[in-house]
């Protein structure tokens, strides 16, 4: 892990795909896009419907889109941000991570958390078992190491929560060892596990000084091994003063006063540079606003980052 902007190669900046939604061709036209304007990532979020939201409002599976967003693009990571440990067993995560890894050319990251008390509704809808807090924490260590061994091949002699697992994985994940596996979590045990365990955190619309604070966590966490820290937000950026208030507006006025970044493209610019200076390898944002912002960010603020 390291904190400065020198000693990296150039943070990458990814884009959280549109899952919300019936019309599975918006998600692929939004990856292609992605991948030609110069964006390094597109990723997903693991929910059957939106937090928060009815369940019967669609969503698509994370694991089959990004599958198919693999099989029409070439160069981008794909990834989720994030799946839950507690949603499918184990062997069945690392099943589908070490197939997407595969068929993708080893260009995916499994980026994966304990989930929240605002997920209960979909463990209810869905039958699944909603653990207490510690036990989403004790699950998910026990999941990383279950996901590590069968990723190199090995078998998982079992626990208290993840069963004995023999392998092997076939196809086997593209690289030695398996996709990378990024931790999302903001709980300060949380991120010393991903420095434990995992070969990267990903913290969730932290500034740049409170992400610097999580990175010398991390840091520490991880003993000398190499571990990236990622950050990823809602970012809702403008043209100009007059259109990023408008946004603005708008967004309060349907009741999403929320926890998104907001500023103009070029203040946009200034704040992913913070966040490379405070040890942010990847940038991962929720585009807000007008359809046209994927292209605004990648006219004003990709050519502005360092590297790039």
């Amino acid at each position: 892990v390291a904190s400065s902007r020198g000693s990296l190669p150039a943070m990458k900046v990814g884009l959280i795909l549109p899952m919300f939604t019936s019309d599975t061709g918006k998600v692929l036209d939004a990856a292609r896009e992605a991948e030609a304007l110069g964006f390094d990532g597109v990723f997903a979020f693991d929910h059957f419907f939106p937090p928060g939201g009815s369940p019967d409002r669609p969503a698509l599976e994370a694991f089959a889109t990004l599958a198919a967003v693999a099989a029409v693009t070439d160069r981008v990571t794909v990834g989720t941000l994030v799946t839950r440990a507690s949603l499918r067993p184990a062997g069945l995560l690392a099943r589908s991570a070490a197939w997407l890894d595969a068929s993708s050319g080893g260009r995916f990251v499994l980026g994966i958390g304990t989930g929240d008390p605002i997920d209960l509704p979909e463990h209810r809808a869905y039958g699944i078992p909603m653990l207490s807090k510690e036990e989403r924490r004790a699950h998910l260590a026990e999941t990383l190491s279950s996901l590590r061994a069968l990723f190199r091949g090995q078998g998982f002699p079992g626990g208290r929560w993840v069963p004995p697992l023999r392998g092997p994985l076939l196809p086997a994940p593209a690289r030695p060892g398996g996709p990378p596996i990024w931790v999302a979590g903001q709980a300060d045990q949380v991120v010393r596990l991903a420095g434990r365990l995992a070969d990267g955190w990903n913290g969730w619309g932290h500034d740049p000084s409170g992400f610097a604070g999580r990175v010398e966590l991390l840091r520490a966490a991880a003993g000398g091994r190499s571990v990236e820290p990622t950050w990823a937000g809602i970012v809702l950026a403008g043209r100009d003063r007059a259109e990023t208030g408008e946004l603005v507006a708008r967004r309060r006025a349907r009741g999403l006063d929320d926890e998104a970044w907001t500023g103009t493209a070029d203040d946009l610019a200034e704040h992913l540079g913070q966040l490379e200076t405070s040890g942010a390898t990847w940038a991962v944002m929720v585009l807000a606003g007008p359809a046209d912002r994927r292209r605004l960010v990648a006219q004003k603020v990709l050519p502005a980052l360092s590297g790039r």
